[in-house]
């Protein structure tokens, strides 16, 4: 498997700042955000499962213009593995005809171009028998996961949004095959209070994060504020160096 790293900022402003999506090989995403807009139609007509970590619009801002673009390109429905309660806040606030249209009904029922598969926290998802994707617990203001993405040798974890969560690390230690860790840091020290309200991390929340962690996977840093880059990666840089963590950079590829 090969994971493509579409955008992985915490938001938008100059060239490289797209927010979150991974593709995996050619036709999986994992989350929807501005990253996206890096794909040619060819290439989007290619998706065939978008993995959602929760609804917030940074991870799914790109879905309904990915399905309006390529809908008439595809042969069968773009298929949304998520939480049943995202899929709900989609089809409730996004495909609802006055955002956008419902796409699971579009242009037929029987055949839409969107439809939607949920899945309950910790359940694995198995695509052509070998790539699977495992739903991990995580700690956000809304419904919400991580992912394993495992290809039978190694896994990836990508966190999604989270604050402290000892659950999401006990799941992380269970993985024999960890090859690397995607974790969020999106706020700097000074904006702690904000972080813990949010239900995000910054630089000193992290540190205590990876005190659980009883492995040793490379560490890879997303979901970064702008205006906050430098100060947050210098501040995580002296606080958990022991971890050796980098910063997660758009097209980084990983092979699994």
């Amino acid at each position: 498997m090969k994971v493509r790293i579409l955008g992985c900022s915490g938001g938008i402003g100059g060239r490289h700042l797209r927010t979150t999506a991974l593709l995996i090989d050619h036709d999986i995403l994992i989350d929807c955000g501005t990253g996206v807009t890096e794909l040619s139609i060819a290439e989007l007509a290619q998706i065939d499962h978008v993995f959602l970590t929760h609804s917030h619009m940074d991870h799914i801002a790109c879905l309904p213009l990915l399905i309006d673009t390529v809908g008439d390109l595809r042969s069968r429905p773009l298929t949304v593995h998520c939480l049943p309660a995202t899929a709900e806040t989609l089809l409730k606030h996004v495909f609802n005809g006055a955002i956008w249209p419902d796409f699971t009904a579009i242009p037929d029922a029987a055949i839409p171009f969107l439809k939607f598969e949920t899945h309950d926290m910790g359940a694995s998802v198995a695509l052509d028998g070998q790539r699977r994707f495992v739903s991990l617990p995580v700690s956000h203001s809304v419904p919400a996961v991580g992912y394993q993405i495992d290809s039978g040798k190694n896994s990836l974890v990508f966190s999604g949004d989270t604050g402290p969560c000892r659950p999401f690390w006990d799941a992380v230690n269970a993985i024999p095959n960890l090859q690397a860790l995607l974790v969020e840091t999106a706020f700097s020290n000074r904006e702690r209070q904000l972080a813990e309200s949010s239900l995000h991390l910054c630089p000193s929340m992290l540190l205590e994060e990876l005190r659980y962690l009883q492995t040793r996977p490379e560490i890879f840093i997303t979901h970064l504020k702008p205006g906050q880059i430098e100060l947050t990666m210098g501040e995580i840089e002296s606080s958990v160096a022991e971890f050796a963590p980098r910063m997660l950079q758009n097209n980084q590829v990983f092979e699994l």
